[in-house]
């Protein structure tokens, strides 16, 4: 008799904690439901798709181009530029060699390709008065920022987007 009470006890105890198991496991898999809803809207209100980087209205465009496609122009030389004055109050310049991506199968591409050597001075100007606008904190935390707003300045230079990238091929601050 004492055996069978002991094993009612067991069997009572063991449902006990089967209801309380699922009681836990229902709480937290609605808790981790609703965390992972709130995540999801965090990040759509925020817009942390990185791999998009295509132009908004106010945004340069920033295409998606083959490689077999890509005409790559040079600026030139090398230009030193200054930079705004920081926290630290001292003159800082930028070393850098820039360089611009041109989409051959752009329908701007034919008529606008050939003024870009002769408005080489122009783009030099656009850079020049962009990087000069910031502090060298700015440009050695966030050069793709820099980069895409040099864009957009010669695309509204061009009035096109058959330029679609701006690359620092070679970038030293001091």
């Amino acid at each position: 008799m004492k055996k069978n009470m002991l094993s009612i006890l067991i069997l009572a105890l063991l449902i006990v904690n089967i209801v309380l198991t699922a009681i836990m496991m229902f709480s937290v898999t609605g808790t981790a439901k609703k965390t992972s809803a709130l995540i999801d809207d965090i990040t759509a209100a925020i817009n942390l798709d990185l791999k998009n980087q295509s132009a908004t209205s106010s945004g340069p465009v920033v295409a998606d181009v083959p490689i077999e496609n890509v005409e790559v122009f040079a600026i030139g030389e090398e230009l030193t530029i200054p930079l705004s004055k920081g926290a630290d109050g001292k003159d800082h310049y930028f070393l850098v060699a820039v360089s611009l991506s041109l989409n051959t199968k752009h329908e701007d591409y034919k008529k606008l390709q050939p003024t870009v050597e002769t408005k080489v001075d122009l783009i030099k100007g656009e850079i020049i008065s962009v990087i000069s606008s910031h502090t060298l904190e700015e440009v050695q935390q966030d050069a793709d920022s820099i980069r895409m707003e040099i864009l957009q300045r010669i695309q509204t230079l061009f009035d096109s987007q058959f330029i679609y990238n701006v690359t620092f091929t070679k970038g030293l601050t001091q």
